[in-house]
């Protein structure tokens, strides 16, 4: 019987004298303070004085230079287009003005609420934004948060994100943009009751944030954090980490905000009850949401002091069916370029026909979840497409109409002509095969249809190259043949079917009737 070995958990005294060891090992080993490796693990080192202040920040664009640039990627959104222009711009110029000491009294930071429905391109719009940026970028998802102390990431999270895509460089993360998706699903519930771990708890979380206050550069929570405070302590007591001002940090939000507007349409219809009230349309929801007012933001679940922290306020608009026409044809960020790239790897050229690129306009119209249909309508009718033709010799084909709207049976048409111009192309391989038997060996030899047809089917079932398939089954024949030759003075040959099948047979039976006819 094995005997088993209970395993020593050491006490607290014995770890906290393992620990002191591992501080005075480390201690004993940390290079002076100028090497490299104190200023790779010191985080906490801060950057010489005006260090920042180089090409990071020379953001020389005017709003309209802005503008042009995103419209290289997103159509129509000219609104929510001029407005982050203008906020982006503004922001370099507070920035340019902090870093040169010049005090802005009357600055307020332009955050801003991007509202829409799914797939009208705002997150895009943002992403586009962060090409010209200098400033460190960070795009998160409000979803992933969670008030401190409950499962999920920490707000302050983002804001340490900044230091790490400015490669630790707090000073120039002070300066940098927070982009915050889905933050319509921070809104709180309508009467609830209780804590509200994902909502209001959050939105005070941001709200600090969002106004001004110091974020320590490491995390409490985390080991390596905690780890490296008491080495700081165990090299003289020095300072703990430093934080991370959030004064200049810009934040732009956006979210569809799904509800919203029958809280703005019951308000304006409250305003117009009486007999001098005029008649009221019924307005698309986005012309609705552009009449919302704070009120209406509290009434969808938001704290008062966080949604005014959030002055700035545009509407993207829904995507019609030439928007989206128009985002297939000339976008730069065009999702029909990734199917171009993706069966160009397999050495196909795929070419989208006007009519093709319209009906898949119109079908990703009908989806109803704005750009994000096309790649749904896309990945529909190619699918097979981008699973079939790579096993195949095809290596061209258009998207029409009537394929976007067959899409099987368009596979099936193309693999039918491609079957028919494959066969056309092998047959031609055999008779030249013929051709180059007849040079070498000054004996003729030719294939009937038929033979060719009977080499064609072989071919294609064992997935051989038809010139080595000839190039094995008459390996012999020079052989056999010069010696008919020889025999009867014969010297052009005519192969059937049967001699395709049955090679070495075939040319027994000729050799032993050569012999026959001789004597």
């Amino acid at each position: 019987m094995r005997e088993v070995t209970a395993t020593h958990q050491p006490t607290p005294e014995e770890f906290q004298r393992r620990f002191n060891d591992l501080m005075r090992h480390l201690q004993s080993s940390t290079p002076p303070p100028n090497s490299n490796f104190q200023s790779h693990y010191d985080s906490s080192a801060e950057p010489p004085a005006g260090e920042v202040t180089d090409a990071v920040f020379q953001f020389n664009r005017k709003p309209r230079d802005v503008k042009t640039h995103l419209d290289r990627f997103v159509i129509q959104q000219d609104e929510a287009k001029k407005v982050l222009s203008v906020a982006l711009c503004d922001h370099y110029h507070a920035v340019q003005a902090a870093l040169a000491g010049k005090s802005s009294p009357n600055y307020t930071k332009q955050n801003i609420i991007l509202l829409g429905p799914t797939g009208v391109g705002k997150t895009y719009l943002v992403r586009s934004m962060a090409d010209l940026i200098g400033v460190p970028f960070v795009k998160a998802d409000a979803t992933k948060f969670s008030e401190t102390g409950y499962v999920g990431g920490d707000v302050e999270d983002i804001v340490r994100e900044l230091v790490r895509r400015a490669d630790g460089d707090i000073a120039r993360a002070q300066y940098g943009i927070i982009y915050i998706d889905e933050i319509d699903k921070l809104a709180s519930a309508p009467n609830a009751s209780g804590r509200d771990v994902s909502g209001r708890g959050v939105q005070t979380n941001l709200l600090k944030l969002m106004e001004e206050t110091e974020v320590p550069a490491r995390s409490p929570q985390d080991i390596s954090a905690q780890i490296q405070a008491m080495m700081d302590m165990q090299r003289g007591g020095k300072k703990g980490p430093s934080t991370i001002n959030t004064k200049h940090i810009l934040f732009v939000v956006s979210g569809a905000f799904d509800g919203l507007d029958k809280i703005v349409r019951k308000r304006l219809r409250e305003a117009t009850i009486g007999f001098g009230a005029k008649p009221q349309t019924q307005a698309d929801a986005a012309s609705v949401l552009g009449d919302a007012q704070t009120r209406d933001f509290i009434d969808f679940g938001f704290e008062p002091e966080f949604i005014g922290r959030l002055p700035v306020r545009v509407v993207c608009q829904p995507l019609s069916v030439d928007d989206l026409y128009h985002i297939l044809k000339t976008s730069e960020g065009s999702i029909i370029r990734q199917y171009e790239q993706d069966f160009a790897a397999y050495g196909i050229e795929v070419l989208f026909h006007e009519d093709g690129l319209r009906r898949i306009a119109e079908r990703a119209g009908e989806e109803k979840t704005g750009a994000r249909g096309l790649m749904t309508v896309c990945e529909r009718v190619l699918r097979d497409f981008k699973f079939e033709l790579p096993s195949t010799l095809v290596k061209r084909f258009v998207v029409t109409r009537e394929l976007v709207d067959r899409p099987a049976a368009g596979l099936k048409q193309l693999l039918a002509e491609h079957a028919n111009e494959e066969r056309v192309v092998m047959r031609q391989l055999v008779h030249e095969y013929g051709d180059r038997f007849t040079k070498e060996h000054q004996l003729t030899l030719r294939f009937t249809d038929a033979a060719a047809d009977a080499l064609i089917v072989e071919a294609l079932e064992k997935k051989l190259p038809v010139r080595d398939l000839c190039a094995s089954k008459f390996k012999d024949f020079q052989f056999g043949l010069k010696l008919i030759a020889a025999n009867t003075g014969r010297t052009e040959f005519m192969l059937e079917p049967d001699a395709v099948a049955a090679p070495e047979k075939c040319l027994s039976e000729w050799v032993v009737a050569s012999y026959r006819k001789e004597t």
